[in-house]
């Protein structure tokens, strides 16, 4: 079981890689709540098409827990996605792809703070040290700029985005026992409800920017994979193996998306940004190795 899960959750970091250099991408071909609205319907259209049947068959668990579905939808789904793609307005896609690694260590305090789910100090020690690489990035390197506490407007929204993605992988304790298709559907649906005010807010800002030719593949790509694909390979991977583990692959996003933007669009890759990987990697490394032994029944 735990090879399969890592195999899910791989692939899902190689699409979410993908998915903030495909933001990056879309700056001036699609804009940001335009690519949210449309990734939502492409996602739920395909949903729809697919998954129907076993949605109908789980439709009394799904009126039950219907407020609670379309949070995760709202948080989860749509909530980090705009702020991404709004923070790539601002930051590289690498330091987007950098600073996401800070979740698995917000989703270790969230279960330490709420669950008092133990630690082994290698773990502290590991995700302190992934958090430096973070802060690394946030900062562009610039260690006064790390004292003063200021940053990029487009890293904060990134640090944003990892507090409600964090949140919501702790909250998937809590999900109804349902099949993992009527899971990812019912939260795909409140994903779209709540995307369509944050259209409206754009558009009545002037901002909105509908796809052209190169948005449009843009918007099918972020539909497809990291919104439908990635969201049912993550949910099972946190099902197999528990919250914490599974967000330590997340740590994996910086690498792929890393190598997709300097190859893909041609970012530059500063020092700072290998310092970064190497904290967050070793980081990571030492979290997996020093962690609490299960217990057996």
């Amino acid at each position: 079981m735990n090879s399969r899960a890592y195999f899910y959750l791989c692939i899902t970091a190689l699409f979410w890689g993908a998915n903030s250099v495909a933001g990056k991408l879309a700056v001036g071909h699609v804009s940001p709540m335009v690519l949210t609205l449309l990734r939502w319907i492409i996602a739920l259209t395909i949903i729809l098409i697919l998954m129907l049947p076993q949605v109908k068959r789980d439709w009394p668990v799904i009126r039950k827990h219907w407020l609670q579905l379309l949070l995760y939808g709202v948080f989860g789904f749509t909530a980090f996605n705009a702020l991404l793609y709004t923070a790539l307005g601002y930051t590289s896609a690498i330091n987007a792809v950098i600073e996401q690694a800070g979740i698995p260590m917000l989703i270790f305090v969230f279960n330490f703070i709420l669950f008092r789910i133990q630690a082994s100090i290698a773990q502290i020690v590991g995700f302190s040290v992934t958090l430096v690489g973070v802060l690394v990035t946030a900062a562009h390197g610039e260690f006064s700029a790390l004292a003063e506490l200021e940053f990029n407007f487009g890293d904060a929204l990134m640090l944003g985005a990892c507090i409600v993605y964090a949140a919501y992988t702790v909250s998937l304790r809590w999900k109804p026992d349902m099949h993992w298709q009527s899971f990812i559907a019912a939260p795909a649906f409140g994903a779209l409800l709540s995307a369509i005010p944050l259209f409206f807010w754009e558009l009545s800002r002037g901002a909105a920017i509908f796809p052209d030719t190169t948005g449009w593949a843009i918007v099918l790509y972020a539909g497809i994979f990291p919104s439908l694909l990635s969201q049912v390979l993550y949910v099972r991977g946190v099902e197999m193996i528990g919250a914490n583990r599974a967000g330590l692959f997340i740590n994996a996003i910086p690498v792929f998306g890393t190598i997709l933007s300097v190859f893909l669009i041609g970012e530059t890759l500063h020092p700072f940004h290998i310092v970064a990987l190497l904290l967050v990697l070793g980081g990571i490394a030492i979290a997996e190795w020093g962690r609490p032994k299960e217990k057996k029944a």
